[in-house]
């Protein structure tokens, strides 16, 4: 029989006050079972329409501040959040039959922290994010590729890329944050956080 913690949940939600401490214990252990890219995570946004998109992207880095993703800042995600600053995070880990859910505001984060992460990209990456004009219709392929040989002609230096302007990173500061196990005839476990006026974390238990 499953180590149950104090809630009755099965003990890998452990008994933690703190929720960013419970998401690292389970991304590092994604991160041993999950074949390709445990740090994917479906991101929604929704336009000032209140019509919502999700795609997945690559969480980058997480602390209690929030979780950290880079994109075009003119692509539809980025539109997007500077319309609608109001986001959430999905991560699914199949291999240990669990789901993180977590709802929060964005925010830019800063230049320096920005031109960190740019340039510790490829080389070929760092052109793509100049050479794309993401999510806008492309006539052809070639004309992405023409791109692509134009910027590397601009900075043959694999060096010296700037980082564009348009391509930074969001730092998603949640406002919840739900931890979710796969149980026996869809009997799931599920346990979420809440962040209150004083910015503590109240856990309460969710039906299934």
């Amino acid at each position: 029989m499953n180590q149950k913690n104090s809630l009755g949940l099965n003990n890998c939600f452990l008994d933690l006050d703190d929720p960013i401490q419970l998401f690292k214990i389970w991304m590092d252990e994604a991160t041993k079972s999950e074949p390709n890219d445990p740090n994917a995570v479906a991101l929604a946004t929704s336009n000032k329409n209140n019509f919502p998109s999700v795609r997945m992207v690559l969480l980058k880095d997480f602390d209690k501040k929030g979780f950290v993703f880079y994109t075009n800042l003119n692509s539809q995600k980025g539109n997007e959040l500077k319309e609608n600053p109001k986001a959430a995070l999905c991560f699914h880990w199949k291999s240990l039959l669990r789901q993180i859910r977590i709802t929060g505001l964005v925010s830019l984060v800063a230049d320096d922290v920005a031109d960190a992460y740019f340039n510790s990209r490829g080389y070929e990456s760092r052109i793509g994010a100049w050479a794309s004009h993401q999510s806008e219709e492309l006539r052809s392929r070639d004309e992405l590729k023409n791109s692509i040989e134009k910027f590397k002609k601009k900075y043959s230096d694999q060096n010296k890329v700037p980082r564009p302007t348009h391509w930074s990173g969001w730092n998603l500061s949640p406002s919840s944050i739900e931890f979710w196990l796969d149980g026996d005839s869809r009997i799931h476990e599920r346990l979420k956080y809440t962040k209150d006026e004083n910015g503590n974390w109240i856990k309460s238990l969710l039906s299934p």
